[in-house]
């Protein structure tokens, strides 16, 4: 009987704890943004602040953030000021950020540690990210239907998975319209450097590229092509008021859904760590910008219906036959890479001039 009545009083104070920490989640959720750029870049932080001030109107959340923190010790020590004044949710938005959060996670386990574009989890610690290669893709028809070089250019930040997945996606739409077209790749090695990008980008352009994309944080890539008179397109949000005259479209991120999941979740106990969010244009975590005047009315509709099939999950991007860069057949007709070999891609497909280091 004793031994009865020792269990129920345990059930009743586990249910009194679930019920303290549900209405706990009811308060106003803290959230904390690091950056790696600046948010007035126009580009990728700009993007995820975006995302921010979309959550920050809504009545139980309150946010905040730090721009320009470099990758390493530095984020480490933003990371760690945040989880220590009490924020709930601490997101860390750029790929070197991983290690510096996995270590502050186990330090503060009631903190909810949100990654951007990484692979380590810990129990309370999850990450997040976009298929930006769809909309990779979609661009990649649009430079390949109008090129008339057949070169296009692509500035590019760091070889890692992601922006080399990007250049493969953006590379295998180019040549699903034009088999002829190439991508000649140069890297920066910085994610945000507005003269060294638009060097970069001018470098591309004399060696004959008319077409110029980028996966960079600054709109430097897009100046370097209006100033050259050649077309022009954008990466992590519209930068057609940046450059008017060559800017055809962008792929692009919008946040709100993700991060509004995400403090939705924390607020109702509901948020898991050790997982990995993966969205893509379906949920409307990417897309591309509206098309400038610039892009004929036959681009467009070309793009439009692909898009309809990559939505309604007709047209899988990396789908088999695909060649590397030597002309071997990596994956075979019927098949597809599946998303372990996505994120680790240190490859280039065929179409694609240039090395990944």
């Amino acid at each position: 009987m004793r031994k009865l009545m020792i269990m129920v009083i345990v059930a009743a104070m586990s249910v009194m704890m679930a019920t303290v920490a549900f209405a706990d989640a009811k308060k106003k959720v803290k959230v904390g943004f690091v950056y790696i750029s600046p948010v007035a870049d126009a580009g990728y932080s700009y993007a995820q602040d975006q995302g921010r001030l979309a959550i920050d109107k809504l009545p139980y959340v309150e946010t905040s953030f730090v721009e320009s923190v470099p990758e390493g010790t530095d984020s480490e020590r933003v990371v760690l000021n945040f989880a220590r004044k009490g924020y709930d949710v601490i997101f860390g938005t750029s790929f070197g950020y991983m290690d510096p959060m996995v270590k502050v996670s186990k330090k503060f386990p009631k903190v909810a540690f949100m990654h951007c574009s990484g692979f380590k989890t810990t129990p309370n610690m999850s990450n997040y990210f976009g298929r930006m290669y769809q909309a990779r893709y979609l661009t990649g028809i649009v430079a390949a239907m109008m090129t008339k070089s057949n070169i296009i250019g692509y500035v590019a930040a760091f070889p890692i998975p992601e922006v080399i997945r990007g250049i493969n996606a953006f590379t295998l739409g180019a040549r699903s319209v034009n088999p002829e077209a190439t991508v000649r790749v140069v890297w920066t090695k910085t994610w945000y450097d507005p003269a060294l990008e638009k060097d970069a980008a001018i470098s591309l352009l004399d060696m004959g590229a008319d077409i110029i994309t980028q996966h960079q944080d600054s709109p430097g890539p897009q100046e370097a092509a209006q100033e050259r008179g050649k077309y022009s397109i954008g990466y992590n949000s519209d930068m057609s008021k940046l450059a008017p005259k060559s800017h055809l479209t962008a792929a692009i991120w919008n946040w709100t859904p993700l991060f509004t999941q995400v403090v939705e979740q924390v607020r109702d106990g509901k948020w898991k760590g050790g997982e990995s969010m993966w969205w893509g244009m379906d949920k409307g975590v990417v897309d591309i910008a509206p098309f400038s005047s610039l892009v004929p009315k036959n681009v467009q509709d070309k793009v439009n219906a692909v898009k309809a099939e990559i939505v309604a999950d007709k047209l899988i991007v990396f789908a088999g036959p695909i060649k590397d860069q030597s002309g071997k057949v990596v994956v075979p007709a019927g098949q597809t890479i599946d998303d372990s070999k996505l994120l680790g891609m240190t490859w280039f497909v065929e179409g694609v001039v240039g090395n990944t280091e």
